[in-house]
């Protein structure tokens, strides 16, 4: 849904002209200009290697590995339903983040370990490939690592997405995140399809080709973390301290006599501020949740629209590779031109946003990914299918749900507030997570009733409950985006 959130590690100090939050200033300071534009630039290429790191972890190679090992469809669900169920832990991540002072050293402790987990599985494969242990047992160890791996990341995702809202001034986020997306989904385009031919075609086998992609993403993913080396730290105990003193992000107007730059400038001026005890007592936290009627609706957009999508999303997948029994190296190619649509339009929605607003993208495109289900419903295993509609169903999901996943996530930090502003992104997360998996998990058992034709009739459902779920959205008032 949202983009990878990846994380940081920052193990020496970033030379920069202002004071360490290890030693934390006892005024304001105002971040350079250069070192903004090198946390941004240091995000953009985490962004790129964490997209090697979840092709491997994750989609269409990961679905294909379950295919090999004989699992039901009830074990895809649970495969799509853990990483948003686990956001559950995301109010607990960021409770404790918010009482760390350090963004990139808490996200090393998460995302870190998370990453390192993916070993066990390499380690499992090369196991398996002897013969040593059954393809049922590596399927448990496979539901095993995703769990835990996934259960960490969710105890740092708040914390970045709140890093990462103080650091990209709010005028900029479309065309920032629609070029940091775009980098990304440029790499999955290239990655995707040699991965599928090293797992379809490695003379050891599917099951060894997966585990020599498997360990060449994880490495991917700990250079990943390495780039964030370099981008600027923050003390979340001074965003919070100084939020009363301080206009919020969304409120500070822009000069339209400086250049952009200088915005970048201005909008972090408060993320380097002292750190202190001063924390919003939990009732009167709840309470301003409560009171927030714009974060509301978002929330119940959120949770139908997730529940509404996750129905069938995770099924494509296994439609193509055990329906149609296509090969993998042909899904990957699918996969391959989703990415390329999203890499081409992701940078005009983020344009688009800027220029008028996320909400609108929402609603219109929204109604186009509502309807898509239901083009997936005359698809079959014969050569007009397999070489013209399935690669034209997969263009036209990449550049929809490139303006989705944009928009959502600009709308979202949008409408949190700074103080205490990963709690309100675990909130969400908690609220998609819970319902995307209730989706998933309801799509999975309604499956097992019927084969082709229970997930021809899933589709059907799936569009019907995602154009529903785009009527909160009719109510929800977007920020200011000056």
């Amino acid at each position: 849904m949202f983009m990878d959130s990846v994380q940081i590690e920052t193990t020496a100090p970033l030379n920069v002209e202002f004071t360490q939050i290890a030693s934390p200033p006892t005024a304001i300071s105002r971040i350079p200009k250069n070192t903004i534009r090198t946390s941004l630039k240091a995000s953009t290429a985490d962004s790129v290697l964490a997209s090697v790191y979840s092709l491997g972890t994750g989609g269409i190679l990961l679905s294909n590995l379950l295919v090999e090992l004989g699992a039901s469809p009830v074990v895809f669900g649970m495969l799509s339903s853990i990483p948003m169920l686990v956001n559950l832990i995301q109010p607990l991540g960021a409770y404790l983040s918010e009482r760390s002072t350090s963004r990139f050293q808490y996200s090393l402790r998460t995302h870190g370990i998370g990453r390192l987990l993916w070993l066990v599985l390499v380690i499992g494969i090369v196991t398996a490939s002897l013969g040593a242990i059954a393809p049922h047992q590596l399927v448990i160890l496979t539901l095993l690592i995703v769990l835990f791996s996934n259960l960490l990341g969710g105890l740092g995702t708040a914390s970045w997405l709140s890093w990462v809202a103080m650091i990209v001034p709010r005028r900029l986020r479309g065309r920032y995140f629609g070029t940091r997306n775009s980098a990304a989904n440029f790499t999955t385009l290239i990655c995707v399809p040699m991965a599928g031919l090293v797992v379809s075609h490695w003379y050891g086998g599917s099951l060894q080709g997966y585990g020599v992609v498997l360990l060449i993403s994880i490495v991917f993913g700990i250079m990943g973390l390495g780039c964030q080396y370099f981008q600027v730290d923050m003390n979340p105990r001074s965003q919070n301290t100084y939020y009363g003193k301080l206009p919020q992000t969304s409120e500070i107007q822009s000069d339209p006599t400086k250049d952009e730059s200088s915005e970048v400038t201005q909008s972090t001026d408060l993320l380097l501020l002292p750190s202190s005890s001063i924390h919003l007592p939990q009732d009167q936290l709840t309470s301003s949740i409560w009171k927030n009627s714009n974060f509301l609706i978002f929330l119940l957009y959120f949770c139908f629209w997730n529940l509404a999508v996750n129905l069938s999303s995770p099924f494509f997948n296994l439609y193509m590779l055990d329906t149609l029994d296509l090969d993998v190296s042909y899904v990957t190619i699918y996969n391959s031109l989703q990415a390329g649509a999203t890499l081409l339009m992701l940078i005009l929605w983020g344009k688009l946003a800027d220029k008028i607003g996320n909400r609108p993208i929402l609603i219109c495109i929204g109604i186009l990914v509502g309807v898509t289900p239901l083009l997936w419903l005359g698809i079959g295993a014969n050569r007009l299918d397999i070489w013209l509609w399935l690669p034209l169903l997969h263009i036209l999901a990449g550049g929809t749900w490139a303006a989705i996943d944009l928009c959502s996530n600009n709308i979202q930090l949008g409408i949190a507030p700074i103080k205490n502003q990963s709690i309100y992104f675990a909130i969400a997360a908690a609220v998609a997570g819970v319902s995307g998996a209730l989706g998933t998990t309801i799509g999975s058992f309604l499956v097992q009733f019927a084969q082709s034709g229970g997930l021809l009739g899933l589709f059907a459902l799936s569009g019907l409950f995602r154009l529903i779920a785009l009527v909160p959205l009719m109510f929800l008032q977007e920020p200011s985006r000056s």
